[in-house]
């Protein structure tokens, strides 16, 4: 575990902010490739995945402080700690894909086809981020005796995050990053495979983390705010995610017609 990688002189350099700026480099890439393989205008998704960006980290860090509400309310000189922290992942996500769907439709790009471009380029950044929580030591999880288990040794860790020292936890950053690196291969794989039709890829996306984020949550062993004391609250919106998901799946499923053939086009045009 590395949370400091660098220090030159009074600044430091740390392990968790350059993962996280590569994870967010590495998806808008990914998103522009796939963009301009679908003929989207290349100027207008580079904006998109900027103001993706921004909201992401900004929605991250709110989400965190609504879920750490008493905490800061108790010491407001905390509130500061939410500038080094990455912020709750379904905050950023939700407010991301607020803002997109008001950029997509304000400049009038395909809605389905421009979000299917950049799903996968979430689930990608989602991989590499997580490599960024296991190497700070923040996202930890409950403590464990399989052979797997990792131990966090570093006082930084302890002291940034609250991670617990000298005891074997669950790699719960590990799984997450497994999850989206499978959800990534399915997605991909899917869009070669069956019926496709505009939105599928970015529904199915929105089906399958929340489905994998529900589980991986129960190895969690870090504070994440609780609903009801039963469901913390990434389980509370993978919840909603999930019918939501399916009844988009299904609605556009049905709604989609192929473009005509060449045939059809010059009949109708007859």
């Amino acid at each position: 575990m590395y949370p400091r990688l660098l220090e030159l002189g009074p600044v430091s350099i740390y392990t968790y902010g350059i993962l996280l700026a590569a994870a967010y480099l590495a998806g808008l890439w990914f998103a522009a490739v796939r963009a301009r393989a679908r003929g989207l205008d290349g100027n207008r998704v580079t904006d998109l995945g900027i103001y993706i960006i921004i909201s992401a980290l900004v929605g991250a860090k709110l989400l965190l402080v609504v879920v750490e509400f008493d905490h800061f309310r108790r010491d407001p000189a905390e509130i500061w700690t939410v500038l080094r922290s990455g912020g709750v992942f379904y905050g950023g996500l939700l407010l991301a894909v607020g803002v997109a769907f008001w950029h997509i439709r304000r400049h009038r790009l395909p809605i389905w086809t421009t979000c299917d471009a950049f799903a996968p380029g979430i689930a990608l950044g989602q991989a590499v981020g997580r490599l960024g929580c296991l190497l700070a030591g923040c996202c930890y999880g409950r403590p464990t005796e399989l052979p797997w288990g990792v131990t966090f040794t570093n006082p930084l860790a302890a002291a940034n995050v609250g991670t617990p020292l000298d005891v074997s936890l669950h790699p719960a950053q590990l799984y997450e990053s497994g999850a989206a690196l499978a959800i990534l291969g399915l997605l991909l794989l899917m869009e070669r495979r069956g019926r496709s039709f505009p939105g599928r890829t970015f529904w199915t996306y929105l089906l399958l983390y929340p489905c994998a984020r529900f589980g991986i949550e129960y190895f969690r062993g870090d504070p994440r705010g609780m609903v009801l004391d039963v469901l913390s609250t990434s389980q509370f919106v993978s919840l909603l995610l999930v019918p939501v998901s399916i009844v988009m799946l299904l609605r556009l499923r049905r709604s989609w017609n192929p473009e005509p053939t060449r045939g059809q086009a010059r009949a109708r045009a007859a």
